[in-house]
């Protein structure tokens, strides 16, 4: 009797253990789709909302950054050993290899700036560069179709053009919270000096000039602010007496000008440094006159000066003398015989070498140069340009 009792009572507990199970399994089995459905979407994104938003730069100026614009725009057709360093062939670019904007983009993590003006292959995701060689500020009168205001009236074509395609899901697919939060880079100046002083004006004519031509960047800068841009960097011009181009023509004519202890043409750097001096004024103005923008002058001549100066401590020889071109030392440059023309030859080891062709650096020297930008040490403010680029405005 007790035995059957004590039975029964095990099969009730037994019954009531399974139950409860039972009803536990079936609450995870609805309860856990809805914890999935609350927690698991929030962990993911959350750290993905954290992530730097994407870098665009879009650059204008002249050969000294145009990376292919001239050869696409004009049929210009560039023949080796341009290019021989790097692409392995002529990539539009006046060098043996990489630009300075080709290193500063590489060392962003963006891919080498797109010419605007090639028609195929490109790729305009990281934004896209309105430099064309030959350029200077002012008109076509002055040398070259593709003037400063030319570019900025291509990039506001291309930043209208971007925003139609851009709801069909086509174009560059640069979003316009983009076009807000790019650097515009501006290069340019060294062009409209230099064919001052070709044109034969004299020294003091050549500094009349000057305040027309940074006007024209204010122009530019200013256009580009109305079209949204905010961050802003200007490069001052470098050196012109010291480039083997100059100094050959300045020795031919007899006499050839007052050198100073780097063997540079004192008048003509005298005339680079009166511009610079007029464009960072113009720095600081734009920094007052630009609602909710940065403006950072970069000092261009302090970077190359020195490479030629302390040329040694660089690693480089001969820094007057370019690798490639004709008439042989101390400058190696004839007007007519440019690099890539029949029977130029170019130096065997142009890492030794400032000058690719008495106009424009090696990619070795442009290495140095893009790396003492991004140093932000040359820089007013001294802000880096990682920072910059990386910031929100």
């Amino acid at each position: 009797m007790h035995t059957d009792s004590r039975d029964r009572r095990r099969k009730m507990l037994r019954l009531l253990v399974v139950s409860g199970v039972a009803a536990a399994i079936v609450s995870i089995q609805l309860i856990l789709p809805s914890l999935l459905f609350v927690v698991l979407p929030r962990w993911p994104f959350s750290a993905a909302n954290k992530q730097p938003p994407k870098c665009v730069v879009f650059n204008f100026g002249d050969s000294n950054s145009d990376t292919g614009n001239l050869a696409a725009g004009a049929g210009v057709r560039l023949h080796r050993p341009l290019g021989r360093r790097f692409f392995g062939k002529p990539s539009g670019r006046y060098s043996d290899g990489r630009l300075y904007i080709d290193f500063i983009c590489e060392s962003l993590e963006l891919d080498h700036l797109s010419p605007y003006l090639e028609s195929s292959g490109v790729s305009f995701r990281h934004g896209a560069n309105f430099a064309v060689a030959g350029a200077t500020t002012g008109g076509a009168a002055e040398g070259t179709p593709f003037s400063l205001a030319t570019q900025v009236r291509q990039f506001r074509h291309f930043r209208r053009r971007t925003a139609s395609l851009h709801r069909r899901g086509l174009g560059s697919g640069i979003a316009m919270l983009e076009f807000h939060n790019a650097v515009y880079t501006f290069d340019i100046g060294q062009n409209d000096l230099q064919a001052a002083f070709t044109a034969g004006l004299s020294y003091h004519r050549v500094l009349d000039t000057i305040p027309a031509i940074v006007t024209r960047i204010n122009n530019a800068v200013t256009m580009v602010h109305e079209a949204g841009g905010r961050k802003f960097l200007l490069y001052n011009t470098g050196p012109l007496g010291c480039l083997p181009s100059m100094l050959a023509r300045w020795s031919r004519r007899g006499g050839g000008g007052e050198v100073d202890g780097a063997g540079c043409l004192v008048e003509l750097n005298g005339a680079a440094r009166a511009f610079n001096e007029q464009l960072g004024r113009l720095c600081g103005e734009l920094r007052g006159k630009l609602a909710n923008a940065t403006v950072v002058c970069v000092d261009m001549y302090a970077i190359k000066y020195g490479l030629v100066a302390n040329h040694t401590a660089h690693g480089f020889s001969e820094p007057l003398m370019a690798c490639c071109g004709g008439g042989g030392p101390p400058y190696n440059y004839r007007a007519g015989e440019a690099c890539g023309s029949p029977k130029v030859k170019a130096c065997a080891d142009g890492d030794r070498r400032i000058s690719w062709d008495g106009l424009h650096y090696t990619e070795a020297a442009n290495r140095v140069v893009a790396e003492d930008i991004l140093s932000a040490e040359y820089s007013d403010p001294p802000l880096q340009l990682q920072t910059l680029c990386a910031s929100t405005s």
